[in-house]
Parts: C-alpha cells; structure tokens; sequence
C-alpha cells in the first residue's frame, strides 16, 4: 500500500508540472522581461512590447548589411529571423528542449488548431520558405552554418559567403535542424512578430461599473503581507515599527479584521526612526518562513539615536557628492544622520515550528543592508521576494530632495532612485563584504545586470526612479513586475520593470523632459539614455486641481475570484484617496494598458461602517497608503481611516454580466492543520478519481 501511495504522489505532482508547463509567457533571450519603447525601433518590425532598445535594433541592422544578401525575398525572411531576437517571446523561440539556438524555432507546418499561436489565415511552411527563397542564395556569416547550432543569438565570426546547399544536403535535413512547430505549449517563429490566441476565459470584456469596498478594521497600516503558510493570515505594520499577525475573515461573513493592537507580532519601535516620511516602510517573509522563520523588516533609523545605525553615507566622493555641501534638512538633521536599514529576524524559538509563531523577539539576526540618506524624504523603502528567482528586491528613491540635483537617480555608482536585487540566502564572509564593497551581508546575484561591470553598482536590476512606491508582481505573469513611481510636480507613474531598464528620472519625469532647479551633481544628456517610458499614469491636475499636488499608489492586478470583472486589471490609487484607477492591457502580453477611472464605494452591509465625505458619496478613507494582496488574491486598500477590501460587485449594486456564472474561490483555511484537513477529503477525492481514470485506460 506504500508504494502504491507513492505512486499515487509521483503521478500527481508529474499531472501538476505537465499543467504548469502549457503557457506561453513573454521573456527575453537574456530572461529579462520584455519592455515598452516610446518610439518604434528603426530596423526591426517591433513596436510596444520588445526585447531590443534602439542600441541592440543597430547592431542586428549592422549584421544584416554584413550578410550582402542580393535576393529581396531571402533577404526579408533573413530580416525577420534575425529580428526575432527583439520578439517578447525570443525567449522560448531560441531555446528548445532547455538548448539554446542560434537562429528562432522556424514554423515548418501550418499553424496548427490546437496551437498557442493566434492566425486569422493559415501560413505556409515558413521553414520551406525560407529554404526556398535562400537555399542557392550567397549569404555571407550565415547563421545556418551547421557549428552555430546550440549557440543561441551568437554572431557568425567572419566567414566566406555560403549557400544553404552548401551546407545542407536537403530541405528536410535544412528544417530538421531549425524548424519546428507551434503547439499549445509552445512557440515557432513564421516570419512576424509572435502573437497568442487570448485563451483566458476571464479576461475582461467590458470596463467595471465601480470598485466595492467593505471596511474589516480600523486601524493604520503601511503594509500587509500574506502569511507564506497559504492560510487566511496576514501580517500588518504600521510606519513606527510594530507588526501584527491577523486573521481575515471570509469574504460575505460579517466578520472583521481579527488583530489584538496590544501584542503585536514582533515590535521594532526601539530601532525605527518615524517622521512624516520616514519609518518602517517594508516588510518581507522569506519564501519558505513556515520552515526556516526568516523574515525581514526595511526601515530607517537615526544614528544619533541608536549605535547599530552605522551605515556608510551615500553622499561621497564616489558620486561626486560632499555631504558638508548639502545643508541641513528641514527637522535640523545632518546629511546622513537617517539610514536606511534591511534587517533579518526570526520567528524561530517562539512555537514548535515557525508557520504557528504567533510572535517574534525583536533580536536582530543579520543586517542585510546599512546607507546614509542624504536627506529624508523620497526614500521609498518597500521589500518583497521575486515568485521566480526567490531574490529580495529593495526599492530605493533618489533620497535627494526635490529635482535630484546630485543625478543619484541616473548614476550607476549610485544605489539611490533604483530597484536593487540582492541574494539572501548566500551570505558571505566579513572579508568578502569588505572585498566586494557590499552595504552588507548579501550576495549579488551572477545574473544581475551590471554585476560584471566595474563602473556601476552591481545591486542595481533597474534604474531612473524617483520615489518607487509600492511595486507588485502580477501572480499570474511573474515577469510583469509593476511599479508606482511618485512624481515631482506635473506626472505621477505606473512602470513596468525590466531588467537593466532605465525609466528616465530626472531626465524625463513621466514621459515630460524634466529641467532641474540646480544641478551640482550634472547633467544626462537625453541622447545618452534609452529610457522606457511609463506604461500608465497621471497628471497631477487631473486628480487635484485645487492643489496641484498627488502621489501615486502602485496596487496589484486583480487575480480574485471575488469580483470577476476586475479580474485581470491593474488597480492603482492616488494618495489623497480620490481617484482609484483599472488598467487592461490590450492585446494581452503586449505591454500596452488603456486606463479608466472607476467609482468606488462601501457596501451597505460592510461589517464596519464606512463614513462618507462630507458633500459626496464617496467612503472617507483618508489618505491611501498602499495596496495589499492575501493569499485568495483579494486586494486590500490600507487607508489612514482603515483596512477595506475589495468584494463583490452585487454588495454596492453594481453591475458584472460574470458575477453570477463565476463560482467564488473558497477562502484559505484558518490554520495549516484546517487546510490539510480540507486536502484530505475533497481534494483527494478529486485525485483518486483522476487516478482511477489512468489505471482503466492504461
């Protein structure tokens, strides 16, 4: 009967990864995610979502001219092949069975029915196409040399010009090699761009009537984050420090947020420095918490206050910075007196195993991260676990006051105004940190994208940030990694975060040029930079006209059961709680969103009840701070006024065609034993069925 469980497990968890393998996503050659260009490449056929910046789109136009192709058709179908390096989907159509290729997977039969691939009109063999077109044709450094296989994107060194008959004896050995088809769990490459069929049948179909809220707590909160045991917990903190382990009731129960503000989680208050704009700004569970208790905590700490506040001030000579040249802040504070710190602690010791910790002592185990800020305010500060690659990354501002006179933003020896990536897991020796130059014990990341240059931070995974606030991956498409970017004083940002991207500031804020005051730091030149411009965003007069003044809120896209004509929107809001924002991507994976400003309001049954403003029938939230997500994928608003989450449409008489057909996800388990327990009889019912079916067809 062992054996025969075991079996069982082994056949379940290879139908599992057989269903995880089956969708296409959009990923670069180098794994990074594909970006969005503000104009369109001048060689190659991509516009809006791409791989190539203009830099990469001249070096393909080089190494075509160097091919000296004399046919036009041959030339076109080699234009195109070697164009597909910019393709969002370059990343599957030069990889095959894990070996990398020299040219795209090359369709060689017509687009099948049952393919991932979208086609109005059915294409010929492009594999046979192309050998038709090119097989007598003298093409110099051809990528079909029969040595270039395995080597995907590789220049041809310098060879004499060649003919595919040369090469190959036939058509089918020529295809064998390079051509492929389309299924539905893979890509070929037929001479365009790719394109998917939208398979989702919860994508979007019309814009939602308005956002339903109900009120479950009262509470302030800067963050919330989702108890890695896959329960219905959730931890809060608020910016002085303290963190709160909470129970959140089911959706339509009545119930409210259960969280005791008298025993917190774990109290950080002693270590935190909090002002207006500055505290405890993030909070972090390693991946696997429920085995190892780690967790972290990103805040800032004054140096006059508290001895462990010893960090190196990122005002230097390194980046051509005196800090006895800035002044003192507005509170009366020396340049680099407020750090800002990422710190380990554990839930370990406090129960018999970490998932059922019900507390934490504040006893820091590793500093991660120690710098002087230059002044305190636009810090940013958030921290948050990649879903892929299990790295922290630490979202810095520019730190610098308003315009950024000192260009910490676009200066790469600079880690201010960037996204960084660090590697927690592998800690080095005190020696190795002193070698390396590390603001503490972490590792970098081998594939980071300027670990290998000596110029430039190697922490950096992106750059050209202002005041990054609250950045989230979609859990449905890790490589969409949103980011809200606080403006200056016209533009307020939604970006999407690639690796290496540049995203302008202070040379551009939003897509507008941007001219600072005073600039003793200098100048980037605009023709200096590739940057990528925000895929969504606002102009401060369209939510304040009277002040002229907002700050963005990065949210989440929606991916709950619970209100299914949002599902598959970004959701983002401004601070002064006024305006709150859906976006749908259209054609999905392509990189461009349309915007629409939605209503909002509380539902008459919510369990706590929400006050209006005064003269409107908008709920008073107060400011809005942040977004959170629990592990139902319900999205929260955590306002100055409390903790509201977003629920069915029907419970503010709102409107959605789906709701009704759309069956609610049921709520995570109170307790990790209450969640085995479900497992045990439902779904292993399910399971054995499943099974059953596989021994009567065997």
């Amino acid at each position: 009967m062992k054996g025969v469980l075991i079996s069982i497990n082994f056949i379940f968890c290879c139908f599992l990864l057989f269903l995880d393998s089956s969708t296409s996503l959009p990923l670069c050659v180098d794994s990074s995610a594909p970006f969005i260009l503000n104009s369109t490449l001048e060689f190659c056929p991509y516009n809006g979502s791409t791989c190539c910046n203009s830099t990469e789109d001249t070096q393909i136009q080089k190494q075509f001219q160097l091919m000296n192709i004399s046919d036009t058709t041959c030339a076109s179908a080699l234009k195109s092949i070697l164009c597909a390096r910019c393709d969002p989907y370059s990343a599957e159509l030069f990889t095959v069975q894990s070996t990398p290729r020299s040219v795209p997977l090359l369709c060689n039969s017509t687009i099948a029915s049952n393919s991932s691939q979208s086609k109005a009109v059915a294409v010929e063999d492009f594999c046979s196409q192309v050998w038709e077109s090119c097989q007598s044709v003298s093409i110099k450094n051809s990528p079909f040399s029969p040595s270039l296989q395995g080597q995907a994107g590789r220049t041809p060194s310098k060879s004499n010009p060649s003919k595919l008959t040369d090469q190959w004896q036939s058509k089918t050995d020529f295809c064998t090699a390079f051509g492929g088809s389309s299924t539905s769990e893979s890509v070929c490459f037929e001479g365009e761009p790719v394109a998917l069929k939208n398979t989702d049948s919860e994508a979007p179909i019309s814009p939602p009537h308005g956002l339903c809220l109900e009120k479950i707590g009262n509470g302030s909160y800067l963050n919330m984050v989702a108890h890695p045991d896959g329960t219905n917990r959730a931890f809060f903190s608020n910016q002085k420090g303290q963190v709160w382990l909470a129970t959140i009731p089911a959706d339509g129960s009545g119930g409210k947020l259960q969280l005791d503000e008298s025993s917190p989680f774990v109290d950080l208050t002693d270590m935190v420095y909090s002002d207006a704009k500055l505290g405890m700004m993030g909070m972090a569970f390693h991946p696997k918490f429920a085995e190892n208790g780690r967790f972290f905590a990103s805040f800032t700490c004054d140096k006059d206050k508290w001895s462990g506040c010893n960090g190196i001030c990122s005002c230097n000579s390194n980046v051509n910075c005196d800090p006895s040249k800035i002044g003192t802040g507005s509170s009366g504070a020396q340049p680099c007196q407020y750090q800002a710190v990422v710190a380990e602690y554990t839930a370990n010791g406090t129960a018999s195993q970490p998932s059922s910790a019900v507390s934490a002592k504040p006893t820091e185990v590793r500093r991660i991260f120690t710098m002087g800020l230059p002044s305190n305010t636009e810090n940013g500060g958030q921290i948050l676990f990649g879903p892929n690659d299990g790295y922290l990354y630490f979202m810095m501002g520019d730190g610098s006051g308003t315009g950024d006179p000192y260009n910490f933003a676009q200066n790469k020896k600079s880690l201010l105004g960037k996204i960084m990536r660090l590697d927690i897991d592998n800690i080095p020796s005190a020696a190795e940190i002193s070698k390396q130059g590390l603001w503490g014990s972490y590792s970098i990341p081998k594939d980071n994208p300027f670990s290998q240059d000596n110029g430039s931070q190697a922490e950096i995974w992106a750059l050209g940030l202002k005041t990054p606030w609250r950045c989230s991956f979609d859990s449905e498409r890790p490589s969409y990694f949103f980011c809200g970017d606080a403006g200056q004083d016209l533009y307020e940002e939604v970006d999407l975060i690639t690796k290496g991207g540049n995203y302008g500031w202070r040379v551009y804020e939003g897509p507008y040029p941007f001219t600072p005051n005073e600039s003793p730091g200098g100048n980037t030149s605009k023709d200096s930079i590739n940057p990528i411009m925000p895929i969504l965003g606002y102009n401060h007069s369209e939510v304040n006209k009277n002040e002229g003044s907002a700050c963005i809120i990065g949210g989440y896209m929606y991916r709950s059961n619970t209100d299914p004509c949002m599902y598959g929107r970004y959701l983002y809001a401004d601070l002064y709680s006024v305006a709150v924002w859906e976006a749908t991507e259209d054609p999905v994976n392509s990189g461009n969103f349309s915007k629409s400003r939605i209503p909002f309001s509380c539902s008459h049954d919510s369990p706590i009840k929400c006050d209006p403003v005064p003269g409107t029938s908008l709920p008073a939230l107060g400011y809005i701070y942040s977004f959170g997500e629990d592990n139902n994928k319900d999205v929260y608003i955590l306002a100055s006024e409390g903790v509201y989450r977003v629920v069915r449409p029907s419970r503010c008489s709102y409107t959605c065609s789906q709701e009704k057909a759309t069956t609610e996800a049921p709520s995570p388990s109170t307790s990790p034993s209450h969640a085995c327990r479900n497992f045990s009889i439902y779904q292993f019912l399910q399971i054995s069925f499943f099974l059953l079916l596989l021994i009567c067809f065997v």
